[in-house]
């Protein structure tokens, strides 16, 4: 019954990224799951679409021939290869120092256990009438919905992938009335600050929206980069990021007028899922930095539990409309945008 509930989420999952695709180019988020990056196109979709179809045809067809069961194995077998294969190179990098791990493991591993569970499942024939139940391949489905998020926030998110970039994109928290910092902001703009102040990137994005006060969420992380050493002319606010979906908004076409090849983002781990995937529909690659945290946040487990619903949600809007594809200006005190961006100039909203 595990191996089928497996089977199920993970060929739903592949189908719903092939079928996006088709529709709405950039939808695809299958390397969230398995490393295919180095293959050609037409050799990956048709493995992705093959396994996709035999993993739900596993999940809820009755006992089959047992030349079909050995199919299904070498399908999963296959892909757990593969999984095996991204797992040592997270090993590798980490090992050269590309990268730093928060948790020991990377998600890839924790595929491969899971396409051997299938393996075994299909393999064991026996597994196949004892006490099937399309109810409970569904119910583990819908389990498994919550508990991809979650181990992509403890995997993913907890990896750090700084390296030398064209620019820091600081996402915004809480600003209290007093001006003082929340925790989490704090966080957020002390590591932005080290990765400016290590010489990493020579740009600093600060998006956020209004605080508590009359001091913006960007302004008041302004304020503290300015006090920790990070040059007036090399920061650039966004007082309009008032969720994840607007700071892609506004920061997007800022990146492509930069040309920027390579950009960090920086969150607390468990949101740096959600803005890859922002990022990634629309058309920027980032690199993800968790927040270095000086503070125990109260609020991490609503916070998390926030996260997996936030997480479907972008999931599965079709790729993010046109507006994050050029910039929309609107004249807010220093004006509009200008084709050459001047220090600190407010980015324009939408």
């Amino acid at each position: 019954m595990i191996a089928r509930v497996l089977a199920f989420f993970a060929g739903l999952f592949t189908l719903l990224n092939l079928g996006g695709n088709l529709l709405w180019p950039g939808f695809d988020a299958s390397a969230w799951w398995i490393g295919l990056g180095g293959w050609p196109g037409w050799l990956a979709r048709p493995l992705l679409a093959v396994f996709a179809l035999t993993m739900l045809a596993f999940a809820f067809r009755r006992p089959a021939p047992a030349r079909r069961l050995y199919f299904t194995a070498g399908v999963a077998l296959l892909f757990a290869a593969v999984a095996l294969a991204n797992t040592a190179v997270f090993y590798r990098l980490l090992a050269g120092g590309r990268i730093a791990a928060g948790f020991p493991a990377p998600f890839s591993l924790l595929v491969f256990l899971g396409l051997a569970v299938i393996v075994r499942g299909a393999w064991t024939r026996r597994a196949m009438v004892d006490r099937y139940d399309a109810r409970r391949v569904l119910a583990g489905g819908l389990m498994l919905l919550a508990a991809f998020p979650l181990a992509l926030m403890l995997f993913f998110g907890n990896t750090d992938y700084r390296r030398p970039a064209d620019a820091v994109v600081v996402f915004g928290a809480r600003v209290y009335a007093s001006g003082k910092l929340s925790d989490a902001l704090e966080d957020r703009i002390r590591t932005g600050c080290e990765l400016y102040r290590a010489g990493l990137a020579r740009r600093l994005v600060l998006s956020g929206g209004p605080g508590d006060g009359a001091l913006t969420e960007a302004a008041a992380m302004r304020r503290y980069a300015l006090a920790h050493g990070v040059r007036d002319g090399d920061i650039f606010m966004d007082d309009n990021g008032i969720n994840t979906e607007a700071t892609v908004r506004d920061t997007a076409p800022l990146l492509r007028q930069w040309g920027a090849r390579r950009v960090l983002a920086v969150s607390h781990f468990y949101h740096l899922p959600r803005i890859k995937l922002a990022y990634q529909r629309a058309g920027i690659d980032v690199f993800t930095v968790p927040a270095r945290q000086g503070h125990l946040l109260g609020q991490m487990p609503f916070n998390m539990a926030r996260e997996v619903a936030a997480f479907w949600s972008y999931y599965f809007r079709r790729a993010f409309p046109p507006v994050l594809r050029t910039a929309r200006p609107a004249a807010r005190n220093s004006g509009v945008f200008p084709a050459h961006p001047l220090p600190h100039q407010i980015l324009s909203g939408a």
